[in-house]
C-alpha cells in the first residue's frame, strides 16, 4: 500500500511504478501488456506518461493496450474511454493502431464482450491471459473496472469479458471480469479524494462480501503483486 500526501504525488508514483513495471517485461518478454482504467481519475495518469518528463521513459513500441472496461458507447461519444485515452495519451505518443485493442461498441453488447474476448485469446495465443498490469479505479459504491455491485458478473468463475447491464443507469457496460483481472502479473488501483476514503475502507478492512464491494474480488493469483496507490484524503478511514 502506498500512501501519498496529495493526488499529484499519487499520479507522479504510479507512473514511476509503471515505467519500471514495463522496463522490466520488456527486459523479462520483450513486450509490455497493459489493461487500462477510464473515468476521470486515471487521466491525469495518462497525460503525465505523455508529457516531457515521462515519454521518453518507457519503449512505447513494445507496449500493448487494453481496456480493463469500456462504457457502450460510440468511440466518438464523450463518455468513451478509448476516446479520453486517445487523447491523453494514444495521440501525443503516436501510438501504433496495431498496439491498440479496444471494445467494438458498435456490435450487440454480448457479441462486443465475445469478440473482445477473442481479440485477448489471440493476442495472448497458446499462452495463459496474464497481463502485465492491470489499471483500476474505485466507485464510491466499491465497484472496479465495471464490476457493480449485485451483477451477474460478479459470479463468473472463468476469465473472460462480459456485458453488463445496470439496470438503475438503464446502460450497459463491457468489462473484463475478476478472473481475467486476477492472473495479471501486476494489479494497481488508483484511488484519490476524500469522496473514496469509505470505499477504501470497506473493500480493505470490512468482512468480505463481494456482492455488495466487488473490488474485494481482485487478488491477484500466482505471485502477482496488488498495489494500492491512494492520497491521504482516501487512506483516512483505514484503521490500520
Amino acid at each position: 500500500m502506498h500512501i501519498f500526501k496529495t493526488s499529484d504525488e499519487v499520479i507522479t508514483n504510479l507512473a514511476a511504478f509503471l515505467v519500471e513495471a514495463a522496463r522490466l517485461s520488456i527486459i523479462n518478454r520483450g513486450k509490455f501488456s497493459i489493461a487500462l482504467s477510464g473515468g476521470v481519475s486515471p487521466q491525469k495518469l495518462y497525460e503525465l506518461l505523455s508529457s516531457a518528463a515521462f515519454r521518453g521513459r518507457v519503449e512505447w513500441d513494445k507496449v500493448y493496450f487494453f481496456f480493463g472496461d469500456e462504457r457502450y458507447v460510440p468511440k466518438t461519444d464523450p463518455a468513451s474511454n478509448y476516446l479520453m485515452v486517445k487523447k491523453a495519451l494514444f495521440k501525443p505518443l503516436n501510438i501504433h493502431p496495431s498496439h491498440i485493442f479496444s471494445v467494438d461498441t458498435k456490435l450487440d453488447p454480448r457479441e462486443a464482450a465475445e469478440q473482445y474476448t477473442k481479440v485477448i485469446s489471440d493476442y495472448f495465443r497458446e499462452e495463459e491471459w496474464r497481463f502485465d498490469l492491470v489499471l483500476l479505479g474505485l466507485g464510491d459504491n466499491c465497484h472496479t473496472a465495471s464490476l457493480f455491485p449485485y451483477t451477474p458478473v460478479l459470479h463468473d468463475t472463468l476469465p473472460s469479458v462480459a456485458a453488463v447491464y445496470l439496470e438503475d443507469q438503464g446502460v450497459y457496460r463491457i468489462t473484463m471480469n475478476a478472473p481475467l483481472i486476477n492472473q495479471a502479473h501486476q494489479v494497481a488501483f488508483l484511488v484519490y479524494g476524500e469522496s473514496k476514503a469509505r470505499a477504501v475502507q470497506h473493500v480493505i478492512e470490512d468482512e468480505r462480501n463481494t456482492d455488495h464491494f466487488p473490488a474485494q474480488l481482485i487478488a491477484p493469483q500466482h505471485k502477482a503483486s496488488l498495489q494500492w496507490f491512494l492520497d491521504a484524503a482516501a487512506a483516512s478511514k483505514l484503521k490500520k
